[in-house]
């Protein structure tokens, strides 16, 4: 009984630590997400500025140097 016991709780601390694990990746993923959909709107933002060079010409239309 005793060593089923002793497995139990060796069992029970390696799903903790895996668990601990899991949520510090996830944590990570997260914050990720959250950079890349602020990159994302940024990047939209520049292109829906007419101000912007980089993003302000239509695809088709030619450079002012034409």
């Amino acid at each position: 009984m005793k060593e089923r016991l002793v497995d139990i709780e060796l069992k029970l601390v390696s799903l903790e630590d895996t668990v601990q694990s899991l949520n510090e990746q996830l944590y990570e993923q997260g914050r990720q997400l959250d950079e890349l959909r602020a990159l994302c709107r940024m990047l939209l933002q520049r292109l829906e500025d007419p101000t912007d060079p980089a993003g302000g010409l239509p695809a088709n239309e030619r450079p002012p140097h034409y």
